[in-house]
């Protein structure tokens, strides 16, 4: 369990807050680029805890990313003309670069503009793997750019893609590290089966409960679900927690692709979080069409709206829980992995109470999570940087393989994660 005050603490992100304040410490995903797919398009609507801000691409291409409201009179910035290098007030003409600065005021005579004295406040922003990052802290704390491997990998070999979850973005970030759940939650019932889940063949589903290691580390953890098999093997599947919402999981495309996939649960507000799901092949084959579908997901068009990115499938309707289905076919009757994540995750309600649970040794990862969130906000409180904020995570990689029960599956699946970079195991 955790008390009422610590989960206050770390689930609260708004401006002003202890983790807002840390959480404004890293880069954030803000919006895909493709959103602002042109120079001089429409802006785009962001908000990134609890701050509401409107996102666009100027005639020369920067991104700008600046509070939503004008402050002439207040009007939304969304409604605004998107034109030569700055985004302009339909109100009354005020205008302002990608940098905040007022370049000019229509309603105003020229002789008498005080277009100096106005700002508006903006953000840095960068793009990487197809999203647009933007840091909210302070400039002279700014970390190194976000240079995970899967944005470092040309565009045909990843896919990313972004759904909005009706809950606050802990319970969903739990979700996210917890593996004892997958094999119960994500399970078909036959092998032949064509939906998204997982088959009863598969050793992650034959395999018994986990023993699970965390290695706690700079950036976060290593986590192990390691499973016997039998009397001679176990199935091992390694994660990555990567401060403060980052997850890195093994995976397959849909066309059988080795890859590395995760996601990434950013608070749009304390009782909604925007996930951003990516995928890259860790070998040299592309993509297919039928990849960035994610059927078997549920995050592609088939399952979200593109332009709202709200799932057809949602709490208005049961996430289309099938009862048939459930007797049948799959363990929850819902069609998508990650639809089933939402729907259980979204059904605790929009914040957890975290102070009536009852944790097992299943849940030490996320135990671990919340503890390392709390590190970070007195991290923050006490003029450091938190954890995650440097590159040491630049290059790793999640694995999944059966070995022997004397094998070092950590050699095998986790060479990057070292002794040295190693520090607690729990």
């Amino acid at each position: 369990m955790l008390s009422k005050e610590d989960n206050e603490l770390i689930t609260r992100t708004g401006p002003g807050t202890p983790m807002g304040n840390a959480m404004r410490r890293y880069w954030l995903p803000a919006c895909l680029s493709r959103e602002l797919a042109e120079p001089d398009s429409a802006p785009v609507r962001v908000k990134l805890l609890g701050e509401e801000l409107v996102a666009f691409r100027d005639t020369a291409g920067r991104i700008g990313l600046v509070e939503e409201y004008c402050p002439h009179r207040g009007v939304s910035l969304y409604f605004g003309r998107n034109e030569e290098c700055g985004l302009r007030c339909v109100y009354h003409g005020w205008k302002f670069d990608v940098g905040g600065a007022c370049v000019d005021q229509l309603n105003e005579p020229e002789e008498l503009q005080f277009k100096h004295k106005v700002r508006l406040t903006a953000y840095p922003t960068c793009e990487l793997g197809g999203i647009v990052w933007a840091y909210l802290g302070p400039a002279d704390k700014m970390p190194p750019l976000p240079k995970f491997a899967w944005t470092q990998v040309p565009e045909s070999r990843r896919h990313v893609t972004k759904v909005i979850e009706e809950c606050n973005y802990l319970q969903a970030l739990e979700g996210g590290i917890d593996t004892s759940h997958a094999p119960i939650l994500h399970r078909l019932l036959t092998d032949n089966s064509t939906r998204g889940g997982l088959k009863p063949s598969n050793p992650f589903v034959r395999g018994k409960a986990p023993n699970l290691q965390v290695d706690i580390t700079d950036y976060g953890y290593l986590y192990a679900g390691v499973r016997p098999l039998g009397d001679a093997d176990i199935h091992v599947r390694t994660y990555h927690f990567i401060m403060p919402f980052h997850q890195i999981r093994p995976s397959r495309s849909e066309s059988g692709l080795p890859t590395d996939a995760g996601h990434i649960w950013v608070p749009i507000d304390d009782h909604n979080c925007m996930v951003y799901n990516w995928i890259y092949s860790t070998s040299d084959g592309p993509l297919t069409a039928e990849d960035r579908l994610e059927r078997g997901l549920g995050n592609g068009p088939l399952h979200v709206d593109p332009k709202t990115f709200r799932s057809f499938q949602n709490r208005t309707n049961n996430y289309g829980l099938d009862r048939e289905v459930q007797r049948t076919e799959s363990y929850t009757g819902i069609d998508g992995i990650n639809q089933q994540d939402r729907a259980l995750q979204e059904s605790m309600g929009r914040i957890v109470d975290r102070s009536r649970e009852h944790l097992g040794p299943a849940d030490k990862a996320i135990i671990q999570a919340r503890k390392l969130l709390r590190e970070a906000v007195k991290a923050v409180e006490a003029g450091r940087q938190p954890p995650g904020t440097d590159t040491s995570y630049y290059t790793i990689k999640a694995g999944e393989d059966v070995f022997p029960r004397d094998a070092d599956w950590h050699q095998a699946l986790a060479p990057d994660i070292t002794k040295d970079k190693i520090l607690q195991t729990v």
